[in-house]
């Protein structure tokens, strides 16, 4: 995503009231006030057995389009032939470059935690469609439109993406999450407490493999 697109968020247009009183959220950000949020809010997000043998943490960001691709090309596959069969425990974790990503994950976690990975897989299936202004008061219209779709007021939705505590939450987990593991890029993957780049899915799939045999 473009710096300048997220500056422009940060200082006018949709969402600005939340926006008014926050710092850019790629500015070092101290832990907000979390104590009344509902913790469903700050989860991480899981797919498959916990007990599954092998452990996979995906960081990504909405807005990445390498991001769109693995998810668009690889993940159906990863998720059909080791997440479902019980091989891998998958956990997703957000990534916040820019302030779209940001509340596109807000708006996907306050829909609960049954639709959140509905929120996913259309971000990045319809990245085209909701990306694709560079107007900042398009974008924000543009995902106040999912939420609505996907069943929430408008009531909700406003309530959500003004909630400074959960953005200002969401953003130190996030730098403490990566600056632990030393993300860089997205996607990255976290495979067993070792770091990887994007691959395809025949080399993840390989990765995959050998450390189930090994195991």
């Amino acid at each position: 995503m473009d710096r300048r697109i997220a500056l422009g968020l940060m200082a006018a247009g949709g969402l600005s009231g939340m926006v008014g009183g926050m710092r850019p959220v790629w500015a070092q950000t101290a832990a907000g006030e979390t104590a009344d949020l509902a913790p469903e809010l700050l989860q991480d997000f899981t797919m498959g057995d916990p007990d599954a043998p092998i452990k996979v943490t995906e960081y990504a960001s909405f807005t990445c389009p390498h991001c769109a691709d693995f998810h668009t090309d690889v993940f159906k596959e990863l998720k059909a032939n080791y997440i479902d069969t019980g091989k891998v425990f998958f956990t997703y974790r957000e990534v916040y470059f820019d302030g779209i990503g940001l509340w596109a994950a807000m708006l996907a976690r306050c829909a609960g935690p049954e639709r959140y990975f509905g929120f996913v897989d259309t971000y990045y299936s319809a990245r085209d469609s909701w990306l694709s202004d560079r107007d900042p008061a398009v974008i924000a219209d543009n995902l106040r439109r999912i939420g609505r779709v996907s069943g929430m007021s408008n009531d909700s939705i406003e309530a959500c993406l003004q909630n400074k505590p959960l953005a200002e939450a969401l953003v130190a987990a996030y730098q403490k999450n990566s600056a632990a593991d030393g993300i860089e890029g997205t996607p990255s993957f976290i495979i067993d407490g070792e770091r990887h780049s994007n691959m395809a899915y025949k080399a993840f799939a390989t990765l995959l493999d050998a450390k189930l045999a090994a195991k």
